[in-house]
């Protein structure tokens, strides 16, 4: 069965672009579209669609907003952000609202397919240019110790340094002092970039920062 998809854009050239390439895809079918999030959050509600694509700004609700509504009310659809470079500081939010996925969107078709079957299939997809923006490096997922990992995970869902510390009953001169060895082993300049390379490189996965 093909992929049901909701795609939701306030830009009428790239929703369009967007949707031509979907109605030729086989293994996609595109089931609504959607100018702004209300209406996007209407048609996941009555649609029920396995994938919604989701431009991460728009009038009304934003795509982050919609993530969240989804993430709450339990239904079944895995969103992926339309985003831009100069969108960064939604990543978390998005992450943290439930998000499995960010394109660009000047997205080849093959890297739309790609995100759309990896988040249905349950994965997270980071965007090829996303992911070479924040950086390309080799890198092992246990080159992070498991203290590391733990610091990463709580900043990542929204906490201050003391109040990382607070759960985790270390000091918080030690947490920052974790942070700088995150950034440095991941070749991160942020908290951001950390997680987005660390969920690219799987040292943490979605749930985790979900739960």
């Amino acid at each position: 069965m093909p992929v049901r998809v909701v795609l939701a854009d306030d830009h009428p050239l790239t929703r369009a672009g967007i949707s031509a390439y979907l109605a030729q895809e086989s293994s996609v079918e595109l089931v609504g579209e959607a100018e702004d999030g209300i209406e996007a959050w209407r048609l996941i509600q009555d649609l029920r669609p396995d994938v919604a694509l989701l431009d991460i700004r728009m009038p009304g609700e934003d795509g982050v907003a919609v993530a969240r509504r989804v993430k709450e009310s339990s239904i079944p659809v895995s969103v992926v952000m339309l985003t831009s470079y100069d969108a960064q500081q939604y990543v978390l939010a998005s992450l943290r609202a439930g998000a499995r996925g960010f394109i660009l969107k000047t997205a080849t078709p093959e890297e739309i397919s790609r995100a759309i079957s990896t988040v249905s299939k349950g994965g997270f997809y980071l965007d090829s240019e996303v992911a070479s923006a924040v950086g390309e490096r080799d890198f092992a997922p246990e080159a992070l110790s498991a203290r590391e990992r733990e610091v990463l995970i709580c900043a990542s869902k929204g906490f201050s340094s003391k109040e990382v510390a607070a759960q985790l009953f270390i000091s918080e001169r030690t947490v920052q002092t974790h942070l700088a060895s995150i950034y440095d082993k991941l070749g991160a300049k942020n908290k951001t970039e950390a997680l987005l390379l660390a969920l690219k490189y799987g040292v943490v996965t979605l749930e985790e920062l979900l739960e």
